[in-house]
């Protein structure tokens, strides 16, 4: 798939679209963690919210379930891993098939996000923090989720594939 298949692709939703208010889920999907950030009601800003470490199918249905229904959430976006050239390979793959079973298991629309970069980010913002090496790998999958769920929030057009693949 070429950079413009991906941006045709990168905005596709589980059909149903995200609205514009009301409190949003940002995951950073990983084969063995998932990073969770959350959006405040007013979709301006995203919030660190927690890390969970993936088990079975049937206790992470129920972990997610409890998490949307617990903070109220309207939607979920999933950040999807691109390549520099905006194709998508293996762990895209896995991310798009993520995002669809979470908007099954939630009933939430559901949307990808570029996530290029974002644990680059978060690892610069945990190394400018004075905190122990530890407390900041325990922290790096939810702020990399907050910087995928802020960028999406502070895009212009949210359906438009972000700047970095025009």
């Amino acid at each position: 798939m070429d950079a413009a298949d991906a941006d045709e692709r990168l905005g596709e939703d589980s059909g149903e679209s995200i609205p514009d208010f009301g409190v949003l889920l940002g995951i950073d999907y990983g084969t063995k963690r998932v990073g969770v950030a959350m959006s405040n009601e007013e979709q301006t800003m995203a919030l660190p919210l927690e890390n969970y470490t993936l088990r079975t199918p049937a206790l992470d249905a129920e972990w997610l379930r409890q998490l949307a229904s617990g903070y109220g959430a309207h939607g979920l976006v999933v950040g999807l891993p691109v390549h520099m050239s905006g194709d998508e390979g293996g762990k895209a793959r896995e991310a798009r098939e993520f995002g669809r079973w979470a908007a099954e298991v939630t009933s939430l629309p559901v949307t990808w996000w570029d996530e290029r970069f974002s644990s680059a980010t978060a690892d610069v913002r945990l190394n400018q923090s004075e905190t122990t090496k530890k407390r900041r790998a325990s922290r790096r999958d939810q702020l990399a989720a907050q910087v995928i769920l802020q960028a999406f929030l502070d895009a212009e057009d949210r359906t438009a594939p972000p700047q970095a693949f025009e």
